[in-house]
């Protein structure tokens, strides 16, 4: 099961890059915080501090991934097209 779906890139999202080093994706709906946690870090070779999860209408998950002081969520925003 792929947990990871694709990163949101309003402007809301992109303000949590830079302000709180804060990365937003659309996860599987039957994926929990520590499948997000586990993914991400191997994914993008990074530590995660922190992952909230929102459920939005028509069965959608949103996660919330907070990276550890050390890596900037801008490295990984530029990685993945969003800035």
């Amino acid at each position: 099961m792929q947990v990871l779906m694709y990163p949101i890139a309003t402007e809301k999202a992109i303000n949590m890059v830079e302000r709180n080093n804060v990365i937003t994706y659309v996860v599987d709906f039957r994926s929990k915080k520590e499948d997000v946690k586990k993914e991400f870090e191997e994914t993008f070779k990074v530590r995660v501090e922190k992952v909230n999860i929102m459920i939005e209408p028509k069965n959608r998950k949103r996660a919330y991934i907070k990276l550890k002081k050390e890596f900037k969520a801008s490295d990984i925003a530029l990685k993945l097209k969003l800035v």
